[in-house]
């Protein structure tokens, strides 16, 4: 363990290794603790779902940080941080050609299939705490007199809230072979097993340059920079015809990348006076943001669910 790592412990089974970080940070571990479990009885996905994988199969943990000098509309980056870091692990460890994996927004690993089609491989759940704020605040920010930050310290935010703390999880299918895939998700999932051409991947050893790929990124994120180019670089879904759910309105178009300062997806809808008033329609219902007035109507999307992406 590296002082990168205040704890980290491993777990034959647990009923979340979200719940087992969350409950560290409450009872005052600092930062960064992991726990790693090889099965969950009740793992979490996003929006509620459960993440079921069989026990020994994928690499299950979750980190806690606690990045006091983080603005609350940048929290996403930490989950972003943390999917580059087991991107360029996975890639590493399975012999994978840089590239070959990637990200499908908002929150899934995952990689392109034979016939163009995306299949997962792993996701992110983020749990975020925050703590507001006052401008002249010296205290969980850590400011100090005069204004400024401490050595190594991001700028506190002025004013508003900050993330007091952040659990964020990864699950990664590891050594699950397809011939055990359940039956109504094997046409859209994937294994580091099986993109190695059938040779398994030490989970352990797939932590280890996690956390080594990890360390930098947050330390840089710590800073201030935040690597925007893997993030804009990595987003699978660019240049595909996405359908996405945003509450009770549906955007259809092309996705054009990521905002690398809000995270959002963005999506040109198709080019029409009918798709314009409909697009403005949906942006002020579901309080998306539509810049410009022109034809395409570029969406810019911060929370949905892509219900579908047609190949490019």
């Amino acid at each position: 363990m590296t002082p990168f790592v205040a704890r980290l412990k491993r777990f034959a089974a647990v009923d979340s290794t979200q719940a087992v970080v969350a409950g560290w940070l409450a009872a005052g571990v600092g930062e960064v603790a992991v726990a790693v479990a090889d099965s969950q009885t009740h793992g979490r996905g996003r929006l509620g779902r459960r993440w079921e994988a069989p026990p020994g199969s994928s690499l299950l943990v979750s980190c806690g940080f606690r990045p006091s000098w983080m603005a609350a509309r940048h929290a996403w980056r930490l989950g972003a941080t943390v999917a580059l870091a087991m991107l360029d692990a996975a890639e590493e460890m399975a012999g994978l050609g840089t590239g070959t994996l990637g990200l499908k927004w908002p929150n899934d690993l995952a990689t392109e299939g034979p016939d163009g089609s995306l299949r997962k491989l792993g996701g992110i759940l983020g749990e975020v705490t925050l703590e507001a704020i006052s401008p002249t605040s010296t205290g969980p920010a850590g400011g100090v007199p005069g204004g400024g930050s401490p050595p190594g310290h991001a700028p506190a935010p002025a004013g508003g809230p900050q993330v007091a703390s952040a659990v964020i999880g990864t699950g990664v299918n590891v050594v699950w072979p397809r011939a055990s895939f359940p039956a109504d998700l094997a046409p859209s999932m994937t294994s580091l097993l099986e993109l190695a051409g059938g040779r398994p991947v030490d989970r352990d050893a797939l932590l280890d340059a996690f956390l080594d790929h990890l360390e930098p990124r947050y330390e840089a994120l710590r800073s201030g920079w935040f690597d925007q180019g893997a993030w804009w670089t990595r987003q699978l879904l660019t240049n595909r015809q996405v359908t996405v759910a945003v509450g009770g309105t549906i955007v259809e178009g092309e996705a054009s990348g990521v905002d690398p300062e809000t995270g959002a997806l963005l999506v040109e809808t198709a080019a029409t006076a009918a798709a314009d008033a409909a697009a403005d329609a949906a942006a002020t219902a579901a309080g998306l943001f539509a810049p410009g007035s022109g034809r395409p109507r570029l969406v810019a999307i911060d929370s949905g669910e892509v219900t579908s992406c047609r190949p490019r």
